[in-house]
This record gives C-alpha cells, structure tokens and sequence, in this order.
C-alpha cells in the first residue's frame, strides 16, 4: 500500500505518523505546512497524527523574506 507526498508514491506502513514522513523524507525545513487529504495538520500533533492508507499529503516549506 502507498501514500502521496507531494506528488509522490511512497509507502505506506500502519500507524505511520506525520512525523515519519518527515523523518523518512529528510524533512528538515523549520517552517512546514503539513496537509493530509486536505486537512491541516498541526505542528503539536506531527508525532501523534496517524496517516490512513492511500493519503494524500502535502508539505509545504514557507518561504518569508521581504
């Protein structure tokens, strides 16, 4: 079974957590956004927050400057 991260399969293991992705990813960008299927997930639930089966998940670097 496979998830998407960002346009890309992966797969996908039970009770995977965002933080997984992340951490599977090499995600280390400080300011992330984090969507599953649409839905913001935030920063405090990253280690708890459980990925179903063919997600669909969006990260997002936040770019700031000016």
């Amino acid at each position: 079974m496979n998830i998407m991260v960002n346009g890309e399969s992966m797969a996908w293991q039970p009770g995977m957590k965002v933080r997984d992705i992340l951490n599977i990813r090499n995600y280390t960008f400080k300011m992330l956004v984090i969507k599953v299927n649409g839905t913001l997930v935030k920063r405090a639930q990253w280690d708890s927050y459980r990925i179903p089966e063919h997600a669909e998940v969006s990260v997002i670097h936040l770019i700031s400057g000016g």
